[in-house]
């Protein structure tokens, strides 16, 4: 026989063995109505699945859910449909015995014998084999796609969007807001990822049941300790020496007079005995205290241990706590969210909002009387429908009646003063959660709320009141000006100038309300 015959007739027998293996295969699929159902779901997510990564790849479709669907959904169908194959085929084979009928694609073919010396068999075998490379891909590539969905911001922020609305708003106006959700809720290493997920199942359950809590319950219970999250970027031994920081109020008058508060902040940390972090987070001492409240408000006692190894306890009035007040509480070793308990989900008060507006430009503040007018705008408007529309008609109907030379002259500030208003009410309040002015408690200071008072009130002593926990504000600042329309030390730094009227110049850009950090 001639090369060219002989490589003609092997062809032949090639092309015969694939249709043999093909026409087995189309066969089994076709044996009874699950697997038909089962070949047809997977055939169809596998699809989908290849169109939503290319339409998500080019940009054609940008959604929230489309992950979930192409990462977390269709993969799911396609394994389901997988499963209902050999199922479908078992039931069949099954009923055919029963029957008493021989099995297979005409008369000649039955169900294939592990034999590899049968050619059919090996036909299945390798048919067997690309189809599960194929899937092998095809369920590797959208399970490792999944896990990386579900670390993602958007599906933390925006999947659940009802429920999530109010933390994502507050993440995204948040100094991490480029930090991803799982960084500082997960953190590093395998066992908190499972946990989280096992959380997160109960959760998805609340979520698809309603029973999750409006709002939602802060603190978070069982978060994983800073020092495994925070502490990744922020390390204590870093935190040195004294900052500077300036906190910008303004009046309530018709110039919106600028106010400045001057602090020089201990921040302290590096190893040193002096300033905030050298005694709240120094590894070398641990603090513990027991709070009675679930919002960790109520401090009963406060236990350090110094690096000597010797314990000093403090109470209330000096006075243990009563056992059955005990037996509910909740003992915790003092971390950084205990007094950074908002970092990142930050919810502004009406008062610090519109200050920080008007110091960084986005409220007009030569429009008389705006601070006034816009906090009260914020403060009258509690969680109601009709919300938006009342903060426009308050801030309008000042300058109509009062200022309508102002109103027709800049008219753009006042649009522009009156959609701050609002996007500070649309970030802070959410009637569908029950959030408003105040749900949510930051410990950062003590202004607004307890904050440091809630240890450092001078009420926290020894039994025999030989120790007590100081309430001396120069440990942790030392005060260099209070409210005052020109300060001095802010001339001397050159943050604003001797030769300037009151009520002038407001703090640098880069300097913060009351509500936000200094950056140093």
């Amino acid at each position: 026989m001639r090369l060219p015959e002989a490589v003609a007739l092997h062809g032949g027998r090639m092309k015969s063995s694939f249709g043999n293996a093909l026409r087995y295969f189309f066969w089994l699929l076709g044996r009874n109505w699950l697997t038909i159902f089962g070949a047809t779901l997977t055939t169809f997510s596998f699809i989908i699945i290849v169109s939503l990564i290319w339409s998500q790849a080019v940009g054609i479709i940008r959604a929230p859910y489309i992950g979930m669907i192409t990462f977390l959904f269709m993969p799911g169908f396609f394994v389901l449909g997988l499963l209902m194959i050999p199922v479908g085929a078992v039931i069949a084979r099954r009923r055919d015995r029963k029957a008493g009928v021989e099995s297979g694609p005409g008369k000649d073919l039955g169900l294939p014998k592990i034999d590899f010396n049968n050619p059919r068999t090996i036909r299945v075998m390798l048919m067997i084999a690309f189809l599960s490379a194929v899937n092998f891909v095809v369920l590797g590539t959208t399970s490792y796609s999944g896990v990386v969905y579900m670390d993602s911001v958007e599906f933390c922020g925006k999947a659940c969007h009802s429920v999530m609305e109010p933390e994502f708003a507050a993440y995204e106006n948040s100094p991490h807001s480029r930090v991803e959700c799982t960084a500082c809720h997960i953190g590093p290493g395998a066992s908190w990822f499972v946990k989280s997920k096992l959380s997160g199942a109960w959760q998805l359950f609340a979520v698809t049941f309603n029973t999750y809590e409006r709002p939602i319950a802060a603190p978070v219970e069982n978060l994983r300790p800073s020092r495994d999250t925070c502490e990744q970027c922020h390390q204590p031994n870093k935190f040195t020496g004294d900052r500077v920081r300036v906190i910008t109020h303004f009046s309530e008058d018709e110039a919106n007079t600028p106010n400045y508060t001057v602090l020089l902040m201990h921040i302290g940390g590096g190893g040193s005995e002096h300033g905030i972090h050298s005694w709240h987070i120094d590894p070398r001492r641990e603090t513990t205290y027991t709070a009675l409240d679930p919002q960790r408000q109520e401090i009963a006692s406060i236990r350090v241990k110094e690096p000597d190894g010797s314990i000093t306890e403090f109470f209330k009035d000096g006075k243990e706590p009563a056992p059955e007040d005990l037996a509910k509480a909740e003992v915790r070793t003092m971390d950084c969210i205990d007094c950074h308990n908002r970092p990142t989900h930050i919810f502004e008060l009406p008062k610090d909002a519109v200050d920080k507006a008007l110091n960084h430009g986005k409220i007009d503040k030569s429009l008389p009387y705006i601070r006034k007018v816009a906090v009260e705008a914020l403060t009258e408007a509690v969680g109601e429908k009709g919300d938006l529309e009342k903060i426009t008609r308050r801030i309008e109907s000042h300058f109509r009646e009062n200022h309508p030379d102002v109103l027709q002259a800049k008219a753009d500030a006042v649009n522009a003063a009156i959609a701050e208003t609002q996007a500070i009410y649309s970030r802070n309040v959410f009637p569908g959660m029950n959030v408003t002015w105040g749900t949510y408690i930051n410990n950062i200071g003590h202004f607004d709320t307890l904050g440091c008072y809630r240890c450092h009130d001078g009420s926290y002593k020894t039994k025999d009141a030989s120790k007590i926990v100081s309430d001396d504000c120069m440990m942790c600042h030392t005060i260099l000006a209070v409210e005052e329309q020109n300060p001095q030390v802010l001339t001397d730094l050159g943050i604003l100038t001797a030769s300037e009227p009151a009520g002038g110049q407001e703090a640098t850009p880069g300097e913060e309300t009351e509500s936000g950090a200094q950056p140093g």
